[in-house]
């Protein structure tokens, strides 16, 4: 078959090298993994994206005895630690553990990257309900009270974010956009300052996590209007929706969820999903994380993959349309 003896011969032994390589890489493949994982975490420590990533990577730990090395990465509504991920090798063993602020990015800020082309999305986690809440001393107790209050003193009601493009600043204008009303954004650097100057009587009205609000509101220095979500959120179920309350098709999430670079193998991708999907549905997890102002979701690949490129086209056209620019 073949005349030259030793061009078989170096032929038949380039096939076998390749076999053996693509043999022990599904090999690391299916004994995911065999080392230690970086996850790193878009925004600062202590709070809700820190806090979530650190209890998925304890439950990496646990299941499959790898440590999982935590690295926060905050800066630049956390493009820092995104493009740090999407530069990495897409083997697993470097995750990205980010907000709802990965789908509001690519309209904020000049990207070296494509938030969605190269990542991997694994699974949104958990939603954190945003909490629309006023001041005491506004005299309003629904949304529809807030919404007249504000149209008879336009640009006189403050509100206060966590900054520019937060996902409180653009919750809090598209109520305005869906509205015709006109807050007044107040942006400061972050979540914490900005719920200070609320409970102070210097600022009005808010728009923020329900673990930031609901311990105010529980004793009185904050009055919940309703959730910013799309459906009621599982930890504060007696409130209602901002669409529930007057502003039908109003919907803001916020969430946490899990990324890898772009070509990480699908079984990678899928066992990471799994173990996810095992812990939201762990009862004893699941009370910890409502607990803690967070709705346990777990969602699929494809699901959590079609759910980005949505948000990230709903926020971009908000952002385009009400020239919102970064801090």
């Amino acid at each position: 078959m073949f005349k030259n003896k030793y061009l078989y011969i170096n032929l038949s032994l380039t096939f076998s090298a390749g076999l053996g390589v693509c043999a022990n890489m599904a090999h690391a493949q299916s004994n995911y993994p065999v080392k230690p994982i970086r996850m790193v975490i878009a925004l600062a420590p202590g709070g809700g994206v820190d806090t979530s990533g650190r209890m998925l990577g304890q439950r990496f730990t646990d299941a499959w005895g790898q440590a999982v090395v935590s690295e926060n990465r905050p800066g630049a509504g956390g493009t820092i630690a995104t493009e740090a991920v999407a530069r990495a090798a897409p083997d697993g063993y470097t995750l990205l553990m980010t907000s709802a602020g990965h789908a509001i990015t690519p309209a904020m800020y000049k990207l070296s990257f494509d938030p969605v082309k190269d990542f991997a999305p694994i699974s949104l986690f958990v939603l954190s309900p945003s909490v629309l809440a006023v001041h005491p001393s506004v005299p309003v107790k629904t949304v529809k009270e807030l919404i007249a209050f504000t149209k008879a003193r336009p640009r006189q009601i403050l509100f206060s974010s966590s900054g520019n493009g937060s996902g409180q600043h653009l919750a809090m204008e598209m109520l305005n956009r869906m509205t015709g009303i006109e807050l007044v954004h107040v942006p400061y650097k972050g979540t914490a300052p900005s719920i200070t100057d609320i409970v102070g009587g210097r600022i009005s009205v808010t728009a923020a996590s329900s673990i930031s609000t609901m311990p105010h509101v529980r004793t009185g220095r904050l009055r919940a209007l309703a959730v910013c979500a799309a459906k009621r959120s599982t930890s504060v179920p007696e409130l209602p929706t901002v669409a529930e309350a007057g502003v039908p098709g109003f919907a803001v999430d916020q969430w946490y969820a899990l990324f890898a670079p772009a070509g990480t193998p699908r079984d990678i991708v899928l066992k990471l999903q799994g173990e996810i999907s095992k812990m939201v549905n762990d009862p004893s997890t699941r009370e910890k994380l409502l607990a803690m102002g967070l709705d346990p979701v777990g969602s699929a690949p494809d699901e959590f993959a079609a759910y980005v490129k949505a948000e990230t086209a709903k926020w971009g056209k908000l952002v385009r349309e009400a020239g919102i620019k970064a801090n």
